[in-house]
């Protein structure tokens, strides 16, 4: 019988997989928490990528969680002035 070769890079391929989805998760619910307890953090993310700020606000409507958005724009436009 011949052996199979394909077998232990398939193995690796798999732990590799998931140890990048992994680190995806770990990774997003990172980025949660640093959102969820910081206003100045929300901020920044505002000004560089706007999108993940949005899906943020709507995450945490959908969750039944209301008023974080008109919040922070409140907080954001008293220091502008």
């Amino acid at each position: 019988m011949s052996p199979k070769p394909l077998e232990p890079l398939a193995k690796k391929l798999m732990k590799g997989v998931i140890a990048l989805e992994l680190l995806g998760v770990f990774g997003a619910y990172g980025l949660f928490h640093m959102m969820n307890n910081s206003r100045d953090f929300r901020n920044t993310v505002n000004r560089r990528f706007p999108s993940v700020l949005e899906v943020y606000y709507q995450s945490n409507e959908w969750a039944g969680v209301y008023g974080i958005r008109e919040k922070d724009h409140e907080a954001w436009s008293a220091k502008e002035d």
